[in-house]
């Protein structure tokens, strides 16, 4: 036989003793389970208990003080259920040129902001931060000359309500 043969030969064996070895036993380097009662290991009869002096903690609310809910400065119906401040009837011309008009009533006196919105609701353009007046109101703003042709959002913010209207900008 040539080198090359007893070579392979003996790697042959080699790797069926090797098989033969790990294969015969279940668990490769592990322990068993079990801790026998000689084993290096304390066993812990009890879970230790961590000690010291801490607070229960209290708010600070009690019954007829001035605390004031969050839901409670929300306006509310009679029904219990939220007024609606804000209503937009309508956004003209659409699509867009240079300037847009919008018809909205506020219930009440707020702060309003719009603002134009792109389709990844990145904000592009802020047209107004204001305080409005209760009532109906019909405001126009100009759109700026930088926006591209496309289609936008018109983003209306009052307080926690948000309106948002679809324009085309030409």
């Amino acid at each position: 036989m040539n080198t090359k043969t007893k070579t392979i030969s003996g790697l042959y064996l080699l790797c069926i003793i090797c098989i033969g070895v790990f294969c015969s036993s279940t668990v490769f380097g592990q322990r068993s389970d079990s801790i026998s009662t000689n084993s290096k290991y304390k066993r812990i009869a009890k879970t230790p208990q961590i000690k010291g002096d801490v607070p229960v903690y209290k708010p600070n609310y009690t019954p007829g003080s001035s605390f004031t809910p969050y839901s409670s400065l929300l306006s509310h119906n009679k029904n219990g259920k939220q007024e609606k401040v804000l209503s937009v009837l309508k956004v003209y011309p659409n699509p867009v040129d240079d300037q847009v008009n919008l018809v909205l009533r506020l219930e009440r006196e707020a702060n309003i902001a719009i603002k134009i919105m792109d389709l990844l609701g990145n904000e592009v353009v802020t047209l107004a931060n204001e305080r409005v007046s209760a009532g109906e109101q019909t405001k126009t703003y100009t759109i700026p000359n930088r926006l591209n042709s496309g289609i936008y959002f018109l983003r209306i913010v009052t307080g926690s309500e948000t309106v948002v209207k679809r324009i085309s900008v030409l």
